[in-house]
């Protein structure tokens, strides 16, 4: 691990940012802070106290982003945003995302300490509902920044409350999607959440693609009868054909992954009703995860699920309906930022490489509208979205260096490079 020296950032503030949101989480549940609960409007609340006191004037978005904004000192020049998001999965990590935003706080506070005026406008951005939300979608911040949420995700339905209840409960505006036109680059800093670094011995990642993920809603329906007194030949149970059917997905995944280009599916969401010990289920809820960095194998993947569901349906007598809840593409990330951040890692004297990202980060959503770019830094045995999730504070500081060094570089550059003339 590079010495942090003299690099201008701070880790023992970094430390003592993630420990306190870490302190902010659902009784007993570490660390659980979801969007649209009012444990993640609590973190907020410290997010927002540390933006304010890092001298940046804080505003929430209409799509229900937290921001805080430093002005530049040439209007015009477009907007470095740095930034990641504060909601946690269930039950899970204290660095996913969190680590993103708190480095780039710190970016932030080492140009206030350091009184390094910026050309650009830099604003600092902790996105809403990165993770996949109580609604079942996710990215809806930056989603909603780059102008392309859709517009029927607003009336799906978590219990009495709807998300477009929860973008405004959020201090949004649910009913305005403008999409961003001055951001003239975004970066992001992230734990790897694989084991390519921690292995290599390599400080930083400089990533280069962002995976595509594709998100298949499956509802099965059979009927619901008495246990003891139906029998076996006759029933129509929903969660046999369910079970066979995860089981044809993992198959198919099983089948791509083995492939030369990464596959991953997951079966990551499951209900069942009635729920009861004495009845026949007759409904079946289930959520597929599937990533790729091939559009193709993912259609492919698509297509043999419908093939295998539609075979089930007639064999168990089981309706079985299928829709997309979410699609998002491979996203490459910009050239010029890539190698920025490959100069700020050799400039400060860190080590590391360039690799692909198997995880979806709101990287995928800003690079629609500006040039966009991601760090990844180390965390122990790649484990995420789990209580054991841990990176070293010091990992962090040294990927906040190399943003604030990328910061600096990009503020220099000419218009029309890191200007706010991204053409989408």
């Amino acid at each position: 691990m590079k010495s942090l020296g003299n690099l201008g950032v701070s880790a023992a503030r970094i430390e003592d940012d993630i420990a306190a949101l870490a302190a902010i989480t659902d009784p007993d549940r570490p660390y659980t802070r979801r969007a649209f609960t009012p444990r993640h409007a609590e973190g907020r609340d410290y997010l927002r106290r540390r933006f304010e006191a890092a001298g940046l004037a804080t505003t929430i978005d209409a799509s229900g982003n937290l921001i805080g904004r430093r002005p530049g000192a040439s209007p015009g020049r477009g907007t470095i945003m740095l930034g990641s998001h504060s909601d946690t999965v269930p039950d899970g990590g204290r660095f996913d995302g969190i680590a993103g935003v708190i480095a780039a706080l710190e970016v932030a506070r080492a140009l206030h300490d350091g009184g390094i005026a910026l050309d650009h406008d830099l604003e600092v951005v902790d996105f809403l509902a990165e993770e996949v939300s109580i609604f079942g979608v996710s990215c809806v911040g930056s989603r909603g920044m780059a102008g392309v949420r859709p517009p029927e995700w607003l009336s799906r339905r978590q219990g009495d409350q709807t998300l477009e209840q929860g973008i405004a409960e959020a201090g949004g505006d649910p009913h305005q999607v403008a999409r961003r036109e001055d951001v003239a680059a975004f970066l992001e800093l992230h734990i790897e959440q694989g084991t390519v670094l921690e292995a290599a011995g390599l400080d930083i990642g400089v990533v280069t693609a962002i995976t595509g993920i594709a998100r298949i809603e499956i509802v099965l329906e059979g009927r619901a009868d008495h246990a003891g007194t139906t029998p076996m030949g006759r029933r129509r149970d929903a969660l046999v054909a369910a079970a066979r059917l995860v089981t044809a997905i993992e198959a198919e995944a099983t089948r791509l992954a083995a492939g030369p280009r990464y596959f991953a599916a997951t079966v990551g969401e499951f209900e069942m009703l009635p729920n009861a010990a004495n009845v026949v289920p007759s409904h079946v809820r289930l959520l597929i995860d599937a990533r790729s960095q091939d559009a193709g194998d993912l259609a492919d993947f698509s297509a043999a699920i419908e093939a295998h569901a539609d075979a089930l349906a007639e064999a168990t007598q089981v309706s079985i309906a299928s829709r997309r809840i979410s699609d998002a593409g491979a996203v490459p990330m910009d050239a010029g930022v890539v190698s920025a951040l490959d100069d700020a890692v050799g400039a400060i004297g860190a080590t590391g490489c360039r690799l692909a990202s198997g995880a979806g980060h709101d990287a995928a959503f800003l690079a629609r509208i500006s040039r966009a770019g991601m760090v990844f830094v180390p965390c122990r045995d790649g484990r995420s979205h789990a209580p054991e999730e841990w990176a070293e504070t010091d990992a962090i500081a040294l990927g906040a260096a190399v943003l604030l060094k990328t910061v600096q570089t990009l503020d220099t550059q000419g218009k029309g490079q890191a200007d706010g003339s991204h053409s989408g």
